[in-house]
């Protein structure tokens, strides 16, 4: 399978012309993983071999795959144009984030919807989708199937995950400390992990 046809299976009919230039004009090892708890993609440079590596999980709608296409690729922009002693989501890479994706900020690619809470994004993008709650539920709704996930319920619900019962304890950033309520130990646990509610408040 070509790039391009992988490419097909995963973006807007629209944006796979320039997802796969992107691909060929930085020359990155690209990954199609299986969903991930922690995370929904993500890029690293193997100083060993000399490589740049950009992951995407498979279980993304187009829309959601793309923007963290966008998103990753623009960490291996920066990397390449400012070196590795950047911070991680600073204002180096908010500037590559902005024009890599530039060219895709048009209703030819994006629902208009999506668009609109894009473009209000693109003033100053936080480290992940899911950091931005407006962007992150609008692209939700182009899912097949939603799932419910840890930032969906209160903090003092219960629910199981990896069939483990836990108790929403404190919100942070892009986690929640949760306990465990057989053992007692708490853990931090990703917000966008896939969970199943027990609708019990505590």
């Amino acid at each position: 399978m070509t790039s391009e046809e992988v490419f097909k299976k995963f973006v807007p009919d629209s944006a796979v012309s320039y997802c796969n230039k992107l691909y060929e004009k930085l020359g990155f090892e690209f990954k199609i993983k299986k969903a991930r708890q922690t995370k929904l993609g993500d890029y690293r440079y193997d100083h060993e071999i000399d490589r740049h590596i950009i992951s995407i999980n498979n279980d993304l709608n187009a829309y959601s795959f793309l923007v963290t296409y966008l998103h990753e690729v623009a960490h291996l922009v920066a990397f390449k144009k400012y070196g590795n002693r950047i911070m991680p989501h600073g204002v180096e890479w908010k500037k590559c984030f902005r024009e890599v994706a530039l060219p895709m900020l048009t209703d030819k690619v994006f629902d208009e919807r999506v668009l609109v809470v894009l473009n209000k994004y693109f003033s100053n993008p936080k480290a992940s989708s899911c950091s931005d709650p407006t962007l992150y539920n609008i692209l939700r709704k182009f899912d097949s199937s939603p799932s419910l996930q840890l930032r969906d319920i209160k903090v003092g619900e219960d629910f199981t995950f990896n069939k483990r019962i836990f108790r929403k304890l404190e919100k942070k950033r892009t986690r929640s400390v949760c306990l465990e309520v057989k053992t007692g130990r708490k853990y931090a646990i990703a917000e966008i992990a896939e969970i199943s509610p027990l609708n019990q408040n505590k």
